[in-house]
């Protein structure tokens, strides 16, 4: 059936009728179809070819992908993107390891930072508490400014020690994030 059809069509040219562009492609029944009239918008999903009026074929339009094909061909291309990001920032492993030890070194450097304001906001609130205490020993009572002091001091140490934990937080997931990244780098250039 399909030979014959196609013999029709190029009998068709031969006997010096002008024919436009044909399409052919596959019904659901499995039969091979010639249309001048394009291709039916249910078929065009499954690919088709396109034929001059000698009968050669011009283009071929291919099946569409499935959900599946379509999340691979992306997967892939997102993959070749992040690999050549990494070439660009790095030409071999050792790039890797100085770019982690200078952010590691980076994040200790403002760590240290925050720890030196913890340790001096925790020096004043034992100060003031020191006074506090000399107060009430000595039948005084304690100023309320000095007690919103101490509040304020405690208030400040625990937001400190929480931006101190992010830290250490944040230094793991940079281990983590250069380590994959080193992992790739090796895979890439054979180091």
């Amino acid at each position: 059936m399909r030979q014959s059809m196609f013999t029709v069509a190029l009998l068709l040219c031969a006997s010096g009728q002008a024919y436009a562009d044909l399409y052919r492609y596959v019904d659901d029944k499995g039969v091979t179809v010639l249309d001048s009239n394009g291709v039916p918008a249910a078929y065009i999903g499954k690919g088709y070819e396109v034929l001059n009026s000698q009968g050669m074929v011009v283009k071929v339009v291919p099946p569409a992908l499935t959900a599946e094909e379509l999340a691979q061909k992306q997967a892939q291309a997102s993959l070749a993107e992040s690999d050549a990001k990494l070439l660009r920032l790095y030409t071999g492993v050792d790039d890797v390891d100085r770019a982690r030890d200078r952010k590691l070194a980076e994040i200790d450097g403002v760590m240290g930072i925050t720890r030196s304001n913890w340790q001096r906001a925790r020096t004043q609130r034992d100060n003031l508490q020191a006074q506090a205490a000399n107060l009430e020993r000595g039948g005084r009572p304690v100023p309320e400014h000095m007690t919103q002091q101490i509040n304020d001091l405690n208030k400040e140490m625990l937001r400190l020690q929480g931006e101190i934990d992010g830290f250490r937080k944040l230094k793991d997931e940079a281990r983590a994030i250069y380590s994959k990244d080193r992992e790739r780098v090796e895979q890439l250039t054979g180091e």
